[in-house]
C-alpha cells in the first residue's frame, strides 16, 4: 500500500520540471524529504500494523459503547462491595464477637432514657400525666 504511493508520486516527479540547481553547482546539497517522526517510529508503525490485522479479522477497537462500559463498571464495583461485606460479616459471625453485639445493644437500650418513648406519645396523655402528678401531690400535701 505504501510502496503503491511511492510509484505513483516517482510518475509524478517525471512530469515535473526538475529545479536547475541541481544540475548546474554540484557542491550544493541535494534536499531531502524530512520524515514524519511518528511515522518513523517504531511503536507507531507496530501499532499501525496491529490496527491494520484487526480491521481485517473485523475486530473494532473500541466495540463496547461507553454505557455498556459504565455499567460494567458499576456492576464490578457493587459485586467487589458486596464482597467486602460479606467479609465484613464472616469476620462478625465470630462467637465471641456476637457475644460483645449484644451487649453492647443492652447498655445502650439500658442507657436509652424512657422519656423518648412518652415523648412520642400524644399531648392530651402527657397533660393528664401532669394534672395527675399535681393531683397526687396536693392530696399528700393535705394529709401532712
Amino acid at each position: 500500500m505504501y510502496s503503491e504511493i511511492q510509484r505513483e508520486r516517482a510518475d509524478i516527479g517525471g512530469l515535473m520540471a526538475r529545479p536547475e540547481y541541481r544540475e548546474w553547482n554540484p557542491e550544493l546539497i541535494k534536499p531531502k524529504k524530512l520524515l514524519n517522526p511518528v511515522k518513523a517510529s517504531r511503536s507507531h508503525q507496530e501499532l499501525h500494523r496491529e490496527l491494520l490485522m484487526n480491521h481485517r479479522r473485523g475486530l473494532g477497537v473500541d466495540s463496547k459503547p461507553e454505557l455498556q462500559r459504565v455499567l460494567e463498571h458499576r456492576r464490578r464495583n457493587q459485586l467487589i462491595k458486596k464482597k467486602k461485606e460479606e467479609l465484613e460479616a464472616k469476620r462478625l459471625q465470630c462467637p465471641f464477637e456476637q457475644e460483645l453485639l449484644r451487649r453492647q445493644q443492652r447498655l445502650n437500650q439500658l442507657e436509652k432514657p424512657p422519656e423518648k418513648e412518652e415523648e412520642h406519645a400524644p399531648e392530651f396523655i402527657k397533660v393528664r400525666e401532669n394534672l395527675r402528678r399535681i393531683a397526687t401531690l396536693t392530696s399528700e400535701e393535705r394529709a401532712l
